[in-house]
């Protein structure tokens, strides 16, 4: 089994909790064999967003993936409020953190609730409740976050891009996107709970020189999008499924929000 040496730290800072997108990514995106990755934890809006309200209470599991290794990084994050995990990776290849929130409760009244739906296409969801004579009812949801960041260590690139993580919704690039050798069509499959994630609405997020752009796209029937990209800035892709709850006294939604970012800064 190939090795890899690996060494992981907190650092701790106060936060917000604040908008609908949630999502990790390093300082930067392409690093030296040796050099420290700091992974930052955010929400917000328009892929600008303040630090995540969470701890390791907040965290059903956080995974380390690069090469054949697979670890658990629960234990490093304090029991005090923090958004940072430092990671050093001496040898080159590409890697991979995964995210993946306990469940959270939270209520909306009726108008901030359709404008959430509306907001993220979730255009069945806002006609179920009309049907049910639900519209004018608050939102009570449920909610778990699911977020991965993709970083390139060296100039040597591997599978590990590719590797199914578990969650609820995993967005998977069809190709390493540290590959890349020229601008073109890129393509992610995303799954729900193992499976494609069939005409779901999609986000993709593109933040180059502080100016962010936004396409909404949906999935096939095979749960894929396809989109135009460059090897230039910071990359989001995010999706969203809501389903309904029964017999649950605090909530009558269990909504799962996916996010993936990669990107190009040195």
């Amino acid at each position: 089994m190939k090795k890899c040496l690996v060494f992981i730290t907190v650092m701790l800072t106060s936060f917000l909790l604040q908008g609908n997108e949630f999502w990790i990514m390093p300082n930067k995106f392409i690093y030296n064999s040796g050099e420290t990755v700091n992974v930052r934890f955010f929400t917000g809006d328009n892929f600008n967003g303040k630090n995540w309200e969470g701890n390791r209470s907040k965290i059903h599991s956080l995974f380390f993936y690069w090469s054949d290794v697979n670890d658990s990084c629960n234990q490093h994050i304090s029991t005090l409020p923090g958004d940072s995990l430092n990671i050093s990776v001496i040898d080159e290849g590409t890697a991979m953190l995964a995210f993946h929130s306990k469940v959270a409760t939270r209520e909306l009244n009726a108008t901030e609730f359709e404008h959430y739906l509306a907001e993220n296409r979730l255009t069945d969801i806002i006609e179920e409740r009309k049907a049910a004579g639900a519209s004018t009812k608050l939102g009570r949801e449920n909610y778990q976050r699911c977020a991965k960041t993709i970083f390139q260590v060296g100039t040597k690139t591997d599978k590990t891009y590719s590797k199914k993580t578990g969650l609820p919704i995993d967005i998977i690039p069809a190709d390493n996107p540290y590959s890349l050798t020229k601008d073109g069509d890129f393509k992610v499959k995303i799954l729900f709970k193992g499976k494609p994630l069939r005409y779901a609405p999609v986000k993709v997020w593109h933040r180059l020189n502080e100016k962010i752009s936004i396409h909404t796209l949906d999935t096939d029937e095979e749960g894929e999008v396809t989109f135009f990209i460059s090897s230039l800035g910071e990359w989001m892709v995010t999706s969203i499924m809501i389903e309904p709850l029964k017999g649950n006294v605090k909530a009558d939604w269990q909504t799962y929000h996916g996010s993936l970012t990669w990107g190009y800064l040195k």
